[in-house]
């Protein structure tokens, strides 16, 4: 981390879990614990439905409150879908963009990545880009060639204000939901690489004000180690968000001075 430059974000993607009554409980059980984390910022993007009750639960806190996805279209008939304004009037201030299972699962590509972030930051919305490399590709050695063309793919057209406004989440696909994670040295490095990106497309400033997280299995156990990498500026956090404890002592890993 380096916070002369930069925020520190911890940011938890519940994905399709928590109902309402178990949102209500959580909040219940994280606030009289949280403290006041002055040297991070902490996320939870949560599910549509429980949008508005966490807005509420949470009001009186420093938690800001995400998203998991969004349409790129302003209006219209698509449904099931959500836009950017919808977010932005009950209360999100964070949108996930581009999370490898929204790619799998719902053929989510690079090119609309960059319209819902173009559709994100028109409404006032922070994008949590995500962006990484599979098991195979790796291995292959492309992981820096593929990670610089996701990442000039989502940030096209935008101008150096905007990309300020970028946050961007370095997430293996090979250390999601495997309970394996890339070595702190492995996650530094890619992260520099983000960075270095973000220099030639919009100069050294920018770069060094843009948040860049692991999204990899980061967990209670590896969260210090993995922030102590200089480029590693917090964590977009699955599975360990889901549980207090767990979620807690990776804010208090960022928190440390």
């Amino acid at each position: 981390m380096n916070r002369k430059y930069r925020k520190t974000i911890i940011a938890g993607n519940w994905k399709m879990n928590k109902t309402l009554s178990e949102t209500k409980a959580f909040a219940e059980e994280l606030k009289p614990v949280l403290g006041k984390h002055k040297w991070c910022e902490v996320v939870l993007c949560v599910p549509f439905v429980n949008i508005p009750a966490a807005v509420r639960l949470f009001k009186d806190t420093r938690v800001a409150i995400g998203a998991e996805n969004l349409h790129f279209e302003d209006h219209g008939a698509f449904t099931g879908e959500v836009s950017a304004n919808m977010l932005k009037e009950v209360g999100v201030k964070y949108v996930i963009i581009g999370h490898s299972e929204r790619r799998e699962y719902y053929n989510e590509t690079d090119f609309t990545v960059n319209k819902k972030v173009k559709a994100a930051l028109e409404a006032g919305l922070h994008p949590i880009v995500c962006v990484g490399e599979s098991l195979e590709q790796r291995e292959l050695g492309v992981t820096s060639e593929l990670i610089t063309y996701q990442v000039k793919c989502a940030l096209a057209g935008l101008d150096a204000a905007q990309a300020r406004k970028i946050v961007i989440a370095y997430e293996p696909l090979w250390a999601i939901g495997t309970g394996k994670t890339a070595t702190a040295e492995q996650a530094g490095e890619v992260c520099q690489t983000i960075r270095s990106i973000i220099r030639k497309e919009f100069g050294a400033r920018v770069a060094r004000a843009v948040t860049i997280q692991y999204g990899g299995s980061m967990n209670a156990k590896n969260a210090a180690e993995l922030l102590a990498q200089p480029d590693v500026d917090g964590g977009l956090i699955g599975g360990a968000a889901l549980k207090v404890p767990d979620f807690l002592q990776i804010i208090n890993a960022a928190n440390q001075e």
